[in-house]
């Protein structure tokens, strides 16, 4: 008899279904990302500026609809259907960018697609938040689990994209993911569970468990700006580092994927062992804590010019990244009970925000004060978002 209720525990199929998806769809994903602004250069041949204005436009249609579908998911509706929706939507922006080479069509229904595809991710999140609240299962180390899936994703993608990319073209590359994408709609529908919703009256607004808006709890709003100024951190540095360690460090171009990937690497067992002491030390002690590895590792980037040193670097760009992109997500769904969607979402979408702010701010910084400035900055706003964090109530 124990070792039937042990073995559920032990192994279960649905859970085993999440993180199969979570991976695959970060695979998908982790093979478009990356060669985005060559395929745009190369195949579509926009110009910079062009090539900026297509991630600028993506993130905000990505922020838009990501919050009008999160509404709908957390009041009506069954969130698998929606998942399932957004994984079609992703092979349809695939097969879009296979075969089409126009500029202003791809900035138009692409983006389109894939502000409805990238939808995806955080209602995956969401939907196994319900089913494990649903099961009385460990939350925290299950969604951790997940999010690792997604840094294992970004270890294999990145490189598994170029290859795909340079030795076969972007047509085979991007079929490649259409095919992921399918295969994740395929499990989603016939794996995933639908979690019933408790009855609710009324809209979600007049729900005890949920407030009323999520902008007019302070610690929701300090929350999101301290994450997307982490995050804003995080992607300038992705942006520009491949650039300053060859044009002002001297050092080889292959560093930067080497620098990226053992980031990418590092991260999964930091989200790990996050997922298993956030119990005992709490979610806003384990933020302050990336936190605080987060400025030594940009503070360190400027005062540590060679090899070994950012190699070493990467351990504490790993804690950062780590945590903040498992527990913070997990923060924002504890300050706003009964709106996973939503609080998941909003998450992301500090993400995105993030991304804007670093394009712009990455290219003023270094076309009037070079490289060295974009990491006093990175710094000087992580220091800033430790502090917003330590005002943010512990959920």
């Amino acid at each position: 008899m124990n070792s039937k209720r042990w073995l559920p525990r032990r192994f279960n199929p649905i859970f085993t279904a999440f993180l199969i998806v979570a991976f695959l769809a970060g695979i998908a994903g982790a093979l478009q990302a990356p060669t985005l602004s060559l395929f745009l250069t190369t195949e579509v041949k926009a110009r910079p500026l062009w090539v900026g204005l297509f991630y600028t436009v993506n993130a905000v249609a990505g922020i838009l609809v990501s919050f009008l579908l999160a509404k709908r998911s957390d009041t009506r509706g069954d969130r698998r259907r929606l998942i399932l929706l957004c994984c079609l939507m992703a092979v349809g922006n695939c097969v879009l960018f296979a075969f089409n080479r126009d500029y202003m069509t791809l900035i138009t229904a692409g983006v389109l697609l894939a502000a409805i595809a990238n939808t995806a991710m955080p209602q995956i999140f969401a939907l196994a938040r319900e089913y494990a609240d649903s099961t009385a299962r460990e939350v925290v180390m299950f969604s951790s689990v997940m999010r690792a899936q997604l840094s294992l994703a970004w270890v294999i993608g990145p490189p598994l994209s170029f290859a795909l990319a340079l030795n076969y073209g972007f047509t085979v590359m991007f079929l490649i993911a259409a095919g992921i994408f399918l295969l994740c709609a395929i499990l989603v529908w016939f794996c995933l569970p639908s979690v019933p919703r408790a009855a609710q009256t009324g809209s979600l607004d007049a729900s005890p468990i949920a407030p009323p808006s999520a902008w007019r709890d302070r610690d929701v709003r300090r929350l999101f700006v301290a994450s997307m100024l982490m995050w804003t951190c995080n992607t300038m540095y992705i942006i520009d580092m491949p650039l300053y360690i060859t044009s002002d460090l001297g050092l080889p171009e292959r560093l930067a994927g080497l620098l990226m990937g053992t980031a990418a690497a590092l991260e999964i067992p930091a989200m790990l062992l996050a997922g298993y002491v956030v119990k005992h030390f709490g979610k806003r002690s384990m933020m302050l804590f990336a936190i605080v590895a987060g400025i030594v590792f940009y503070a360190g980037l400027v005062l540590f010019q060679f090899k070994l040193a950012l190699m070493v670097l990467q351990l504490f760009n790993a804690i950062f990244i780590g945590i903040i992109a498992g527990i913070g997500m997990l923060y924002f769904q504890d300050l706003m009970p009964g709106r996973p969607g939503a609080a998941t979402t909003m998450f992301t979408n500090s993400i995105s925000t993030g991304v804007i702010l670093a394009g712009i701010l990455q290219g003023v910084l270094v076309e009037n004060l070079g490289h060295y400035a974009v990491y006093w900055l990175a710094t000087a706003l992580a220091a800033l978002s430790l502090w917003l964090c330590s005002r943010v109530r512990e959920a």
